[in-house]
């Protein structure tokens, strides 16, 4: 497995391998070790499928306070425009975002660390995807930011009158107005 760090060295891309005959292909998606050799070292607790009908689907930008989570996304069916925005307090990044497209075809996953909001956009019909995290879902600790918010300027493959948000996602507040729970800690 290739892990690559982005331009914010926390987050990472993961391109596993495949072994195709012509039976089709055995991948490992995950290994424990691989991710141990980047600072990554920690038990996934719950692993969750996203399903969205249509291109231009928002998804964004969501983080759990009070139990943060990790995540490890990979896209099953289809293809995404996947983002991961620094909010850790006193990081060198704060504020920041990396993005990547992830797709069934390139076969590529991103890691998430606590600490970022993490959001998508699909880039094609019918976008499976799987992630795992670090922490149970917690409802009560849910938080988002405004997912077209100017100030972060994320450059999204969607106009905002075309995407396809929830009513939740279109109400979060700007990034001026957050007042972060998570702390940037050197190791």
């Amino acid at each position: 497995m290739d892990i690559t760090p982005l331009a914010i060295p926390d987050v990472l891309v993961l391109n596993p391998r495949k072994f195709a005959d012509h039976r089709g292909f055995l991948s490992e998606t995950f290994r424990a070790d691989a991710m141990t050799a980047f600072g990554v070292d920690f038990d996934w607790l719950q692993e969750n499928h996203s399903f969205s009908a249509q291109t231009g689907t928002v998804r964004a930008l969501h983080f759990q306070a009070g139990a943060p989570q990790a995540k490890l996304v990979r896209v099953l069916h289809g293809a995404i425009f996947d983002v991961a925005v620094d909010l850790r307090r006193g990081s060198p990044t704060y504020g920041s975002h990396v993005s990547a497209v992830l797709s069934a075809e390139n076969w590529m996953q991103i890691y998430v660390p606590a600490g970022f909001a993490h959001g998508f956009c699909t880039l094609a019909p019918e976008t499976s995807i799987t992630y795992k995290s670090t922490a149970y879902w917690q409802p009560a600790l849910e938080g988002g930011l405004r997912w077209d918010d100017p100030d972060l300027a994320i450059d999204w493959p969607v106009k905002p009158e075309d995407a396809i948000l929830s009513d939740r996602d279109r109400q979060w507040a700007p990034f001026a107005d957050f007042e972060s729970p998570f702390a940037f800690t050197a190791d």
